[in-house]
């Protein structure tokens, strides 16, 4: 590539719904700047992008991939997503690191669900918005139609470009800028077709739309729009350069990517029109800070993915200020190690480009940088870190266990490397319940890490419904002695306890004695605290461990000489067995604050479902910077909370949100609880 400065640098994340041709804008992208000799397509598992063997086997996208090319004098970075909702933490690291944002809408299906999490994720962010309707090659393709969803949900200032037009069984395109009509051949190259009076129809129904927008940006326009005189060319490409970087203009492209309708126009305006790196002026740090961004100031990086496999650890970074060389020493203020950067890269798909330096604002990779991950921030002095790219939390729990005895270690070793790379993993050894769990974003990402724990480190695993750390307690008395004897000659074993048990107020177990003439000497009365708390490892009920459990030992015997510590252990078990039955035992469950996102027209759906699930509401509020959507919020069982990650995703198509906090343990209802403890007398047999 020629020398790249921050000023030809473009920084694109390309979003979208699942099969909105987000990979092949990507690929058409490339081919037509030359990057690559060969048109690559999804379907035949061959796109620089889609290169794991997972997502050529899938068909899909699974994790974000950089794809830079030259066009004219301006270096592109084209950061492909995937599509489906498992996988938004990949989504999120791209636009972390994005200057500008393509969302990708199929012409047929319209704005689906993908399409409106990408403007949200753009927004959020901060930088500049475009659509690019795509599969305008599909005779039930209608521009008209989507582009006006796409305008009533996003308003005014999404206006069109580039039109497609169909004549006689041929597809044009309209530039509304320049006013003229172009066709496309195979390879993507654009000649100038008729602009007759049909198309001039046409073309007046947009553009309309189009100096709307473009009247926004100055007053001078707004004055001309108004008196009805026509905006020049030059003044509309300003405009649009302008509208596209303060976001008063969200572009509207169309074509076919597959066919390489439309591309060439969209690399046009990426080079003339969007925003270099540093027109955002400022990045944003932990502490809240804004860090003004100087392409010639003091080098700091930003970590925003990495890969972690069988072979090794790649860090994937942007150059958040001043210029990158190979063999500088930074310090990661996250980790407060130093690293050496022996050796730098440009990534295309999977092919890596060794090179001297990085300026301000590109995109490379480095390897075996022990030390840091994704989220971390490396300068060469300066302490401050850089916003740290917020991942979803996971709620899609599955055991994971060995297909073949023995293999425990195999797992934790894989899924330590996966966790490296996922930050929306989740691992843990739940003491409780003795099981392994792992936590995604669904179940489609949770297939996808059982594959590659198989295809990566030869580990089969097999995933099942988790078990639930039930809890066990009393809220009655009893008055129970417990007696052990053992004596037949010889030394014998000899303890004898009295212990009143209650509800107690602390977590574990309250012990007290009241013990009066030392019918118990208080050297065994550490025996007998120790003795009921093994015991309270297992609830009379279903095995459960016990909870707020109060003790007090006031009375007993003992013998000279056949007394010790073990009998009174083994005389406490006896009494705990004796007295929780008649202390009114309870089966305690985990309750959780569940706070969940939806449309408004999904409340009364969302509230049903919970009922379904024994939830108890608390509330709803109008959702905080989101408009047309509620949160509701209800104390919930977790229990009945395992498969709610799917639920909601089929209830609001992808649209609901939720977090999900155990807090609390309440007793089980008596009908759920006989349920519970059926099942758990079941398995012990």
């Amino acid at each position: 590539m020629a020398d790249i400065t921050t000023k030809t640098l473009r920084n694109i994340v390309l979003l979208g719904h699942g099969g909105s041709g987000k990979t092949s804008i990507a690929e058409a992208a490339l081919y037509i700047a030359k990057a690559t000799d060969r048109l690559g397509k999804t379907n035949d598992g061959n796109t620089v992008c889609d290169y794991d063997p997972e997502e050529i086997k899938r068909g899909f996208s699974l994790s974000l991939s950089v794809a830079p090319m030259m066009w004219r004098d301006v270096k592109i970075n084209l950061i492909d997503t995937p599509g489906f909702l498992d996988f938004q933490g990949e989504v999120l690291s791209a636009v972390r690191v994005a200057d500008a944002a393509l969302i990708a809408v199929d012409g047929k299906a319209g704005l689906e669900v993908g399409a409106e999490l990408g403007w949200n994720h753009a927004t959020e962010a901060g930088i500049p918005r475009a659509f690019f309707i795509n599969k305008c090659d599909d005779p039930e393709a209608n521009f008209d139609r989507v582009f006006n969803e796409l305008r009533d949900q996003f308003g005014p200032a999404v206006c069109p470009v580039l039109v497609p037009i169909k004549k006689g069984g041929n597809t044009i395109f309209l530039n509304l800028i320049k006013m003229k009509t172009y066709s496309f051949d195979a390879k993507g190259n654009r000649s100038e077709a008729e602009f007759d009076d049909e198309v001039a129809a046409i073309a007046e129904s947009y553009k309309e739309a189009l100096n709307e927008a473009l009247a926004q940006t100055s007053e001078e326009l707004l004055d001309k729009f108004f008196s009805g005189e026509e905006i020049t060319v030059d003044e509309a490409l300003e405009a649009l350069h302008q509208g596209i970087i303060d976001g008063s203009i969200v572009p509207v492209f169309s074509g076919s990517a597959v066919n390489l309708w439309g591309i060439t126009f969209f690399l046009d305006i990426v080079h003339d029109s969007f925003p270099r790196p540093t027109a955002r002026k400022v990045e944003k740090t932990v502490a809240g800070e804004e860090k003004a961004i100087e392409a010639d100031g003091e080098c700091s990086i930003f970590v925003f993915k990495t890969i972690a496999d069988q072979f090794g650890k790649m860090s994937f970074f942007k150059v958040m200020n001043g210029e990158l060389k190979a063999d500088m020493t930074l310090k990661n203020i996250t980790s407060g190690s130093s690293e050496r950067m022996a050796h730098i890269y440009t990534i295309r798909g999977k092919k890596q480009t060794e090179v001297e330096s990085l300026c301000c604002g590109d995109i490379g990779m480095i390897s075996k940088l022990a030390n840091t991950n994704t989220n971390d921030t490396l300068t060469v002095s300066s302490d401050f870190e850089y916003a740290k790219i917020d991942f979803p939390k996971s709620y899609m729990t599955r055991a994971i266990q060995p297909a073949a005895k023995g293999d425990e270690d195999k797992i934790s070793g894989g899924i330590t490397k996966l966790l490296e790379e996922d930050p929306t993993l989740v691992y843990e050894n739940n003491a409780e319940t003795k099981q392994m769990t792992i936590s995604g974003s669904g179940d489609m990402h949770l297939d996808v890490v059982v594959s590659k724990l198989k295809s990566r480190y030869g580990t089969s695993v097999v995933l099942t419904e988790p078990k639930i750390a039930y809890r066990e307690s009393i809220k009655g008395t009893s008055d129970v002695e417990g007696k052990h004897k053992k004596q037949s000659g010889g030394s014998g074993q000899y303890g004898h306890v009295k212990i009143r048990f209650s509800r107690g107020e602390d977590e574990g177990l309250t012990f007290t004695q009241s013990v009066v003439g030392g019918t118990v000497p208080k050297n065994f009365y550490p025996a007998v605290e120790k003795g009921l708390q093994e015991a309270m490892e297992k609830g009379v009920l279903a095995g459960y461990p016990v909870v707020n459990l109060a003790a007090d030992l006031y009375d007993g015997s003992y013998h000279p000489v056949d007394s010790n510590e073990i009998s009174f252990k083994l005389a406490a078990r006896l009494a705990y067995k004796k007295g929780l039955p008649e202390a009114k035992p309870i089966l305690l469950e985990p309750i959780g604050t569940l706070k969940v996102t939806v449309p408004d027209a999904l409340v009364g759906d969302a509230i049903g479902d919970l009922n379904k699930r024994r939830g108890r509401m608390l509330g709803m509020n109008p959702a905080e910077k989101k408009s047309g959507y509620t949160t509701l919020e209800a104390d919930v069982p977790k229990a009945e909370m395992m498969d709610y990650t799917i639920a909601l995703r089929a209830m609001s198509q992808g649209r609901g949100t939720f977090d999900f906090v155990v807090d609390r343990y309440e007793e089980v209802p008596g009908a759920v609880a006989q349920k519970i403890i059926a099942e758990a007398v079941v398995e012990e047999d």
